[in-house]
This record gives structure tokens, C-alpha cells and sequence, in this order.
């Protein structure tokens, strides 16, 4: 849910409230820019981590890629992976819900905020979204969480 939170918030900002190329990096992008920071309780610790501005590719880098910012993608994947061997040891086996949440993991940890932003940030929270949905519906199949 973490996950899914932090990155609709991303697509929004990303997405929705920067509709014109032009108002990159501006006033508005940047007062925009802090209050993602702040929704996600994570102003002063980027501060602290990047000493510097907001600059858009290092906000998005912080709240997908840092494994070390506990509302990163990146973080919660981690740390859903670790839920999830703990259930895989207590019930002895895996379910393909732990392929899906180990390859998504693997997506984060692997990944490039350069590389994110040429291909498309809202392409690249889309498709996360996509999994972390699949993710969901695997693991209330899996343990039996849907009823």
C-alpha cells in the first residue's frame, strides 16, 4: 500500500499537475516538487541526504530507488520480499507471488533514474502500478487474504 501510494503521488505530480514542458523546473514545478517531499514525509531527509535544491530527477531517484528512504519503491520492495520469505518459511513453500515481488524488486534495484526519465517516468510508474496490483492479487490468492 506504501508502494502504491508513493507512486500514484509521483504520477500525479509528473503527470498531472506539469502539463507543459515549459514549467519544468520553475517556481510552481518546484513548490510542486517540495510538497510531494512533505505528502510523503520525506522533506527533511532529502534534504539532509542531498544537500542541495530540489531538482526533479533526484526527488523521483529518492522516493523510487533509495533503499535507505522507507517510502521509496525501492524500500518497500525490500522489505515486502522479506515478508514474504518469512510466509515462505513458515508455510514451506513459494507461491508466484514471491517471482512477481522478487522481479519487481530486482526492476527497483537495478534501475537508473536516467534511463526511468528517457523512457518515460508516468510509462515506468504505470507498469510499476501494474505489478504492485498483480502483486496484490497473488498474495491474497496465495495466503488467502481475499475472503
Amino acid at each position: 500500500e506504501r508502494a502504491d501510494n508513493t507512486a500514484r503521488i509521483l504520477d500525479v505530480k509528473y503527470y498531472v499537475l506539469l502539463p507543459q514542458i515549459e514549467m519544468v523546473g520553475g517556481g510552481v514545478d518546484n513548490v510542486q516538487w517540495g510538497a510531494i517531499l512533505r505528502s510523503v514525509s520525506a522533506h527533511r531527509s532529502y534534504r539532509w541526504v542531498y544537500k542541495q535544491n530540489y531538482r526533479p530527477w533526484r526527488i523521483a531517484e529518492y522516493l523510487i530507488l533509495n533503499q535507505a528512504m522507507p517510502r521509496s519503491l525501492r524500500s518497500c520492495y525490500d522489505e515486502i520480499n522479506l515478508a514474504l520469505g518469512d510466509l515462505a518459511e513458515l508455510y514451506g513453500a513459494k507461491c508466484p507471488c514471491h517471482a512477481t515481488a522478487a522481479s519487481t524488486r530486482r526492476l527497483l534495484a537495478d534501475g537508473n533514474i536516467d534511463k526511468i526519465f528517457q523512457s518515460g517516468l508516468h510509462e515506468f510508474i504505470e507498469d510499476f502500478i501494474v505489478r504492485n496490483n498483480r502483486l496484490g492479487s497473488e498474495v491474497a490468492d496465495a495466503y488467502h487474504f481475499n475472503g
